[in-house]
């Protein structure tokens, strides 16, 4: 009912050659790769940066390197800390196991979710 008040004609009496196809808004090179990366060793870092610097957006593991060298995960965060805000991207982190980093084109939104604070 609904389709023959737009297009005046009943949806199954219509033919392959009738329907008419749309073009969609968006532009193909504005997609945003998400890519999740774990942080084995501070030699990781460098790509990460890699796909950073590339426009994905980087979830990032990094509960092994955590329970087996703070200061190595330190010095890891600290160079993707740089390479990130270098760039005018974003970075935060998700619990204890967590980053999120960004290119310039997305922003992390840091509020509130349903009483969940992000910090």
């Amino acid at each position: 009912m609904v389709f023959e008040s737009i297009f005046g004609k009943n949806e199954e009496t219509m033919n392959e050659d009738e329907f008419i196809e749309l073009e969609t808004g968006g532009e193909e090179g504005k997609k945003v790769n998400i890519r999740i990366e774990t942080l084995n060793d501070y030699r990781d870092v460098e790509g990460v940066q890699k796909y950073l610097r590339e426009g994905n957006i980087i979830f990032l593991r990094i509960r092994k390197l955590r329970e087996r060298d703070i200061g190595e995960l330190k010095r890891s965060i600290e160079r993707l800390r740089r390479t990130t805000i270098a760039m005018n991207g974003d970075i935060i982190g998700v619990d204890e196991d967590f980053l999120i980093l960004s290119p310039p084109n997305a922003k992390i939104w840091r509020g509130e979710v349903e009483g969940a604070k992000v910090e």
